[in-house]
């Protein structure tokens, strides 16, 4: 299943490749002793946990010294896939529960991921501030907004405005703050298998981010 990846980033390194080739033994093996990912979700590993995460990936490729918060990171995603397509990229991984990070940072470990730090800690409790918010569905949109809004740097040296990058699927209307300025894309754009049929990447910047490479639009 590795080679799925290689589909959709034929650009990966080899180093890469033999990490993303790791990665799915280690989570098979680390699972089987803590639940981090449902078990009978682990048959699809690779599309349903990594290609998902590394949607983020197809929006945008973070720069160098790029700061990135994962909350409610959980098992490790979408950080610790995007920490192998970005090895220059900083990701502090946050979650409330603590055994999962222990697995997080184990594997990290195991994959020499340096530039993969974990915390045990509220999102709202973090005093750092940063380029860019990811993460997975942990939450409805506007609370995980009012999370971050107020720990994201205001300058830029990525393609996007700083702010909130959401893998969510769904209609999100009801979710939208009204604070912000709204793209959103498709997966099923960017990848062929159906599992991807209805779900969709989110970015939230607040309106004072003036980005002319920024599209407005309300979805």
């Amino acid at each position: 299943m590795v080679d799925i990846l290689s589909n959709y980033f034929p650009d990966i390194t080899e180093r890469q490749q033999a990490q993303f080739a790791a990665i799915g033994p280690l989570y098979a093996e680390w699972n089987q002793k803590i639940n981090v990912i449902s078990r009978k979700d682990i048959d699809n590993f690779y599309e349903h946990h990594v290609l998902h995460s590394l949607a983020i990936a197809k929006a945008i490729s973070f720069t160098s010294g790029t700061r990135v918060l994962d909350i409610g990171t959980g098992g490790g995603f979408p950080g610790v896939p995007l920490a192998i397509m970005f090895p220059e990229t900083d990701f502090l991984l946050v979650d409330s529960v603590g055994k999962k990070l222990n697995v997080v940072q184990a594997i990290a470990s195991e994959l020499e991921l340096a530039n993969i730090k974990t915390l045990h800690e509220r999102v709202e409790e973090l005093p750092d501030t940063f380029d860019f918010a990811v993460s997975r569905a942990v939450t409805r949109l506007d609370e995980a907004w009012s999370w971050v809004r107020q720990k994201l740097r205001t300058n830029s040296n990525n393609s996007l405005a700083n702010g909130l990058l959401y893998l969510k699927g769904g209609d999100i209307t009801a979710e939208l703050p009204m604070d912000v300025t709204v793209r959103r894309w498709e997966l099923s754009d960017w990848y062929n298998e159906p599992y991807f049929a209805e779900k969709s990447l989110v970015l939230l910047t607040p309106k004072t981010h003036n980005n002319r490479q920024e599209e407005k639009r309300w979805v």
